[in-house]
């Protein structure tokens, strides 16, 4: 039987193509593995409908574990799903619809499934299996082999599975179905579709450190520059008996240099977290700030009898912080002003699944800004974007989305904090945005028990909410945190300040203003919003005046503007065509507004700064007034036009510099002077029409990884190389080599184009397309080039080659096709002496005279006298492809004499009780079958269905 069933493995893996195939390749000390199940999955747009259960054997076989119907379970046909790679965002595919939810920004949405195969080897019976999904929206339910394992709801945390008791080994495939629900919504802004961040599988022995389970926030000691990490580890234990392990905990400095030891035995009894405390002291450490963001590793380890069995790791930072109610936010015992933007996370052409790499343009495009603060709006953030924030300098109020101290809620909460508490950027937890009952006792109480569950996990930060109301009462919200988060309530900043004086204060969101980038004039019958810092919300302030606000208040920490971005729904004060917001500094694309100089010049310092607007194409205007605003950080600024001195101004870092112009084509210059010395200098120009396209990538190369992705500016060119700032053209996209686009925008607020197409019309003079490299084969690298072209009508085309550079794969999951169909559920007759009745009828309610069973079913002599027959009964559904009659069925072995009946219809027979293999075509046809076999034994050797029956194509 060895044989055989290595000779039909052999077979099988060259039929499945792409099989799931999980093998052990870690090193023989290290028992962990954390590989990547982005890649293979199939996708149905739309719900579908559970078939309905009726009859008593159907509604007996729906109450049993790995039963489920329809998708959800094992068998179901998926093979005209469509393949995929995760991360994926299923609502930004689709269409607009004037009819859908407008804070959704008009985008329909509804409830997906995804399915995927894994297969198991043998070889890994006895390790800790784990499905990780970073978030899925918005409420999901997963089965594994027809067992439900999992409900969550909420689309912003991730959701760890122990799927160990419910895998098959070996040849059997183990089936992975996802119910994606995005009716529900969880918040007031475009929030997507589908398992949008990263999806894992984490392989480990069965006594294993838990994920999430190091806390690792370091804390300032006794004395000078004494500090200590109070490091505590969880330990799980999955495994058969309990197991007497050393955890050892190593700390290394920014250059690798290990500076810290710590061990500890333990014994890890079956099925009971257990907590390790191993506090780790270090002295002189190089101090995490916004400009040296010095990380350390700390480095987690299992032994077990001197042999290294589990092993983790994770970053963290030596800092303090600090809220004084009077003086604001101290970091390192420096005075800091938060110079803060509120974001979400939905980007150009992707939606909200957002690769890392373009994470990466995001947060340095809001480091080029001046910003030091982010307020990830209104949920947690991929933790891949967290571990950006520590290595590029921001400091962060990480945000719980759904505001409830009940059970399921609580953990959402509480999943977020001991995620998250390594990080060194982050300085607040807030609990909620902007909730009715803030100035009430109810929302009082609420906050209390959220606030001391944090504090349960992480005592290091404060805990605030971001209120926008109800300071006032005699019992409210204000009363439970440690610092107030006020959202835009200027008038009430020095009122509440002069009642609570001994309250940490900070701006949790202001501004609200509007501006479509490159317009200048607003227009409310196209939804056009003038970008002269002149409008905003009814409860808001323009940019300047919301700055001025914070930044001549010493008590108010900082703010954070509402928003960074522009983002998907809510296309305040707009609605349709509008499917976007305004309130952006930067467009989706992360394209600069001019609210983005007007921050700029006043946050950042260490340098002269001049900017100027509008751009000078102005056609048919020549000897109208145009309004320029001129945006510096230096001591004052001349403006001349065509080399002639039109005026020079006092700077005002506040509200910014203005001036009326008689427009004439040519050359507008700002010069910027610090006493008498030029430092600065900024011009717009008129251009001529446009004649050419230009394509500018972010960076030199790619990684070939599958996972790097790239933005590459597109805008047009004069005859003189000078960017028009009006073009409009409709841009044709061509892409090949190593690489694939997966989308762009063009920063319109009310541009219903498809962003996965071919085509996208540039906005004032911009667009952006995202590439991406290809993934690498199994092990394998990728390398080469994507090339690209753009075309528009009478402009040249433009052309660009981006490296990819060959890289070491993320460890992955191999993709897969369709698997082949096991039959594993049969019902067994009790053994009888007498030849059985193949055909006959079990009745539907008779769940106790048969039996269940999977192969190998060697059951036969039976528990009676001369008992040498037993009947075998399944049933099952053949994959279309299958069954109509391109399909087989394989028996991998019987041993005894068989007979075998299909829907009623013997269609073959085995003579003889040797084991043996069958194949037999499988007839043409429609929908479920009933397949019988009647197995005979000789004497008192064993016999049955002992190997694998599966339905495969035919060879």
């Amino acid at each position: 039987m060895k044989t055989l069933s290595s000779r039909v493995a052999s077979q099988l893996s060259a039929v499945v193509v792409g099989m799931l195939v999980l093998t052990a390749n870690a090193a023989p000390d290290i028992n962990r593995e954390r590989l990547s199940l982005d890649r293979g999955w199939l996708f149905h747009l739309g719900d579908i409908p559970m078939p309905e259960i009726k009859g008593h054997g159907a509604s007996y076989g729906n109450a049993k574990a790995g039963n489920a119907p329809g998708p959800a379970g094992t068998e179901y046909d998926d093979s005209d799903w469509r393949k995929l790679d995760l991360p994926h965002d299923w609502a930004v595919e689709g269409p607009f619809d004037p009819n859908a939810n407008i804070s959704q920004g008009y985008r329909p949405r509804g409830a997906s499934w995804y399915r995927r195969y894994l297969r198991v080897d043998e070889s890994e019976r006895g390790r800790h299996f784990e499905l990780q999904f970073d978030a899925i929206a918005t409420h999901s339910t997963i089965w594994v082999n027809g067992n439900v394992v999992s409900h969550n709801w909420s689309g912003y945390n991730a959701n760890y599975v122990d799927i160990t008791p419910y895998l098959r080994y070996g040849d059997a495939m183990n089936t992975i179905s996802i119910k994606a629900d995005a009716n529900p919504m969880e918040g007031w802004w475009y929030e997507g579709a589908g398992i949008y961040r990263h999806a894992w599988l984490v392989k480990s022995n069965p006594v294993h450190v838990v994920t999430d389970g190091v806390h690792a926030a370091p804390r300032k000691a006794a004395g000078d520059n004494n500090w200590e990490i109070p490091v505590e580890v969880t330990l799980d234990n999955s495994g058969k008996v309990a197991a007497d392990v050393t955890v050892e905990v190593n700390v290394f400095d920014p250059s690798g240099k290990q500076v810290a030891k710590q061990r500890q035995g333990v014994s890890v009894p079956i099925f009971t977290p257990t907590v390790v405390k191993l506090p780790v002291a270090i002295s002189n450490p190089a101090i995490w700030s916004l400009e040296q963001t010095n990380l350390y590793r700390v480095t987690t380890q299992v032994f077990s009898q001197g042999k290294k069995i589990d092993e983790t790791s994770l970053n963290t930072g030596f800092r303090t912080i600090r809220f004084d109610a009077q003086q604001g936010f101290f970091l390192n015992d420096k005075h800091t002003k938060l110079q803060g933007v509120c974001i979400h996370q939905d980007h150009a052409g992707v939606g909200v699944a957002v690769p890392d790499s373009i994470w990466e343009y995001r947060l340095r495009r809001l480091k080029e800004l001046g910003v030091n603060a982010i307020r990830f709006s209104h949920n947690a953030p991929a933790s891949e974007v967290l571990d950006l924030v520590d290595r590029m300098g921001f400091v962060v109020m990480d945000e719980n989305r759904n505001f409830n101290p009940s059970p399921d809620y609580m953990k959402q909460l509480e999943w977020m904090v001991r995620r998250d508490r390594h990080h060194p950027g982050i300085i607040l937890w807030s609990v909620f945005n902007e909730e009715p009952v803030q100035g009430t006792e109810v929302g009082y109480e609420m906050v209390r028990r959220m606030s001391s569950a944090v504090k349960a996990l992480d005592d290091t930060r404060p805990v605030t909410a971001a209120m926008n109301g109800g300071f006032f009462t005699d019992l409210n919200v204000s009363h439970a945190v440690d610092v107030l988060g006020a959202n835009y309530q200027v008038p009430d900043y020095d009122r509440f300040h002069s009642a609570r004086p001994d309250v940490p204060f900070t701006s949790s969101e202001d501004t609200s203003a509007f501006m479509t980038r490159g317009e200048y004039t607003t227009d409310k019958s196209k939804n056009l919003i003038a970008s002269y810092d002149d409008d905003f919300a009814l409860w808001g302030n323009s940019h300047r005046d919301a700055w001025q606000a914070i930044d001549t208040r010493a008590y108010v920490a900082g703010g954070f503007v509402w928003t960074g971005f522009d983002y998907r729904g809510e296309p305040t004060p707009n609605e349709w065509p509008s499917v976007s917001s305004v309130f952006g500094i930067m467009d989706l694309n992360g394209f600069a507004k001019d609210a983005y100089y007007i921050h700029q010049v006043q946050w950042i310092k260490d340098r002269p700064l001049v900017y100027i607007a509008p751009h000078w194409n102005w056609a048919g205007k020549q000897g109208q007034e145009i309004r320029v605003m001129v945006m510096a950080n230096v001591e004052r600024v001349k403006l001349l036009l065509n080399g002639r001195e039109l005026g020079e101004q006092k700077v005002d870092n506040y509200r910014m510099n203005f001036f009326k112009v008689a427009y004439e084509p040519g050359k507008l210059e700002a010069i910027g002077y610090n006493g008498d010395k030029e430092v600065a200098r900024a011009s717009v120009e008129t251009t001529g029409k446009a004649v050419a396209l230009e394509l500018i990538p972010d960076r030199k190369s790619l990684a070939g990884d599958g996972r790097d992705a790239m933005p590459i500016t597109v805008r047009a060119l004069d005859a003189k190389g000078r960017a028009v700032p009006i073009d409009n053209s409709e841009v044709t996209f061509e892409i090949s080599g190593a690489g694939k686009s997966i989308g762009h925008g063009n920063g319109d607020p009310n541009s219903h184009e498809d962003e996965k197409g071919k085509t996208r019309k540039l906005f004032n003079g911009l667009a952006q397309l995202i590439v991406q490299s290809n993934f690498p084969e199994l092990r394998g690298e990728s390398k080469g080039e994507i090339k690209i072209s753009a075309r528009a009508p009478g402009l040249k085309t433009a052309r660009v080659s981006i490296p990819v550079k060959a890289v070491a794969a993320v460890p992955y999951v191999a993709e897969s096709i369709a698997p082949l169909t096991y039959l594993t559920d049969w019902r067994v007759s009790p053994a009888s002496a007498e030849r059985l009745n193949p055909t006959q009828v079990l009745a539907d309610n008779d769940m106790n005279t048969w039996g269940w069973g999977q192969p190998p079913m060697m059951n036969m002599p039976g528990n009676i006298k001369d008992g040498k027959y037993r009947l075998y009964r399944t049933h099952f559904t053949p994959r279309k492809n299958l069954a109509n009659g391109n399909g087989k069925i394989h028996f991998y072995s019987i041993t005894g004499k068989a007979e075998i009946w299909l829907n009623g219809v013997m269609i073959a027979k085995k003579d003889k009780f040797a084991s043996g293999e069958l194949n037999l075509d499988l007839p043409a046809g429609e929908g479920r079958r009933q397949l019988n076999v009647l197995v005979e034994g000789e004497g008192d050797n064993k016999a049955g269905v002992d190997g694998n029956v599966v339905i495969e194509p035919k060879k």
